[in-house]
Formats: structure tokens, sequence, C-alpha cells
């Protein structure tokens, strides 16, 4: 099930409140301008789906997107528990930054959590199958992945070279519990 946790910056020990229903953490998400959404395939896709058989299975909710936001690119990423780069790639996103660009991440399958900073709150969204989500651009924010990552996402760029950071230099990031332990913070 779906999971936001929203904890005051300065107490990463124990969120303040916990939303687990669609409508409470959309309208949560949307009070500070991020976007959250379900989508479902237009299609069944079996785990070898390609990049191609992904997208066009959820085509009318990205060409939705695509033309309310100016996207010019998409792309699937896939990461899993036996990918030698698993622990570099969890360590790259594990950092707070921001992006001149939207981070729209849309769960074909798996898990991950976003935590997003803002008026002196962390936003810890816990996504799986079929969540949306859309962080606006200049947004302070970092990823989980987990320890053993199981995730494939549908991605939208407005700038066609994709993901690129612009890391803050705080260490908030080290201070907040990962996707592995945020049940214990919830």
């Amino acid at each position: 099930m779906s999971k936001l946790s929203i904890f005051a910056e300065g107490n990463p020990h124990r969120a303040e409140v916990v939303h687990r229903d669609f409508d409470s953490i959309q309208s949560n998400l949307a009070a500070i301008g991020v976007a959250f959404e379900r989508w479902e395939a237009s299609r069944e896709l079996d785990a070898h789906a390609t990049q191609d058989e992904i997208i066009e299975a959820y085509r009318e909710s990205i060409d939705r997107l695509m033309h309310r936001y100016g996207f010019k690119a998409v792309d699937v990423i896939s990461m899993t528990a036996d990918n030698p780069q698993k622990e570099a790639a969890r360590e790259k996103f594990l950092h707070e930054h921001t992006h001149d660009d939207f981070e729209v991440r849309f769960f074909v399958e798996g898990e991950g959590v976003f935590y997003i900073r803002t008026d002196a709150k962390v936003y810890a969204m816990h996504c799986l199958r079929g969540d949306l989500l859309c962080v606006p651009a200049n947004t302070t924010h970092w990823f989980d992945m987990g320890p053993n990552p199981n995730l494939k996402a549908i991605r939208l760029f407005v700038n066609p070279q994709g993901w690129v950071p612009a890391f803050t230099g705080d260490d908030i990031a080290d201070r907040f519990p990962r996707l592995d332990t945020l049940d214990r913070a919830a």
C-alpha cells in the first residue's frame, strides 16, 4: 500500500502523520506542488516486456502528461537486486538534490521512496506499482530504491538529456530512515 509519511525536518525518528489513502496522499502532496496519480496499463505486461511495450501500455497517460507539461522524452529504467551496479546507483540518488526539470516517475513494478523537503518538513512518499509522482523543478528531494532494489519505472523529461542533478551539499538525507527502515519511524 502506498504511504505518505510527513516528518518535521528536525525529527527524522518519528513521522508527525502518516497517510495511506489515495485522496489524503494526493491532497497533501498537491499542497506542496507535487502531483500524485495512479495509472493502469491498457493491456497486460509480463516481466519481460520491452521498453516500447511498456510505453505503449501507458501511452494515453504518458501523452496526456507530455502535452500538459511539454515533456520531450520518455524512457523506462529498471533496477533489480542482482544488478552489480545497484549500490552505486542507490548511492547516487540518496543525496539531496534539485533539478532544472521535473522529476517524473511512474512505477510499473516494484517500489521506492521519494523524500521531498519543503517548509521545514520532509514528505516521504513510499511509491508502489501504479503510482505516478511528479516533483516540480527546483524542489529539494532524494530517492531510495532500497538495498535490494526491484523497480521498473517510466521517466518523462522536458530536457532530452534526462536526469541532471544539482546536489545541495546538505547531509539531511543521511539522518532520515531509508526504505528498509521507514516503517519503524511511521
